[in-house]
């Protein structure tokens, strides 16, 4: 039987750290870098940044929409760096945050979360604002395939709250109803294949985790403001399994691996 996500994640974050990499190949980092806007820099860009970390940190969280841009290219670029990810032996996390209905929802868990699918990673992002249950495709192929989820609960950005934090008619907002769903279903199956997005800006979270066994994907870290030392202080119910995640602070050291290494170190050590 395929090993749960969860436990994967486990034992990556034991033996390396928690850290999750960005690799969001945006043009101004292409820039940066020296390299064209175009799909050679992309490819460029996305497979060094594997390279150099793969063996270092626990998992990569490639953005989507950026490879999108590029059309079927980009696309073909993508699927080449979630080889590079495997290969290498870390853990990948499709940052899509793909969310519908019905078959549509059914064709997104076929397409990052089947095996045999060229863009199937070990996880994926998903939008549950047409409602958590809408998500049930996917819940059910990431647990028949041994991979993970990971459902936006309360996000970094600042406009998040405004859906997050209004309350519905039993008085919980709807962050914490996201929360209390994802972990009825975690402690129902047992495997805690569904994971949470949350994010590391926060003085006050505005949702309690108590209890929630899943994984935790923390966004904000280093140039969104958040530091790993940092999360004690907002995520203090007991137990959780977080996975701090950066981008633009590993990226921008440039494109030698030894920049890249010290750039990842020095933002898991903040």
């Amino acid at each position: 039987m395929t090993t749960p996500y969860a436990e994967r994640m486990d034992a990556l974050a034991a033996a390396r750290g928690p850290l999750c990499v960005g690799i969001d190949p945006h043009p101004g980092l292409l820039a940066a870098w020296g390299l064209e806007v175009d799909v050679a820099g992309l490819e460029a860009f996305s497979r060094t940044i594997v390279e150099a970390l793969g063996r270092q940190v626990a998992a990569f969280k490639p953005q989507s929409a950026f490879f999108e841009r590029f059309g079927s290219r980009g696309v073909a670029v993508l699927e080449k760096v979630l080889r590079d990810i495997a290969g290498i032996g870390a853990l990948s996390i499709m940052d899509a945050k793909r969310g519908d209905i019905g078959s549509t929802m059914a064709g997104y868990a076929e397409a990052y979360l089947a095996d045999g699918s060229p863009l199937a990673a070990d996880a994926v992002t998903l939008s549950p604002y047409l409602g958590f249950e809408s998500l049930r495709p996917a819940f059910d192929v990431a647990r028949a395939t041994g991979r993970g989820v990971y459902v936006l609960a309360r996000t970094s950005n600042p406009e998040g709250g405004q859906v997050q934090l209004a309350r519905g008619e039993d008085g919980r907002v709807v962050g914490q109803q996201v929360v209390d769903a994802a972990r009825a279903e975690n402690e129902a199956t047992g495997d805690h294949h569904i994971g949470l997005v949350v994010g590391g800006t926060h003085a006050n979270l505005g949702i309690d985790l108590t209890g929630f066994r899943g994984s935790i994907l923390v966004p904000g870290i280093g140039a969104q403001g958040g530091t790993i030392s940092g999360l004690a202080s907002v995520f203090t119910a007991p137990g959780l399994r977080l996975v701090p995640t950066a981008s633009r602070d590993v990226a921008r050291a440039g494109s030698h691996h030894e920049a890249l290494r010290a750039a990842a170190a020095q933002v898991a050590a903040s």
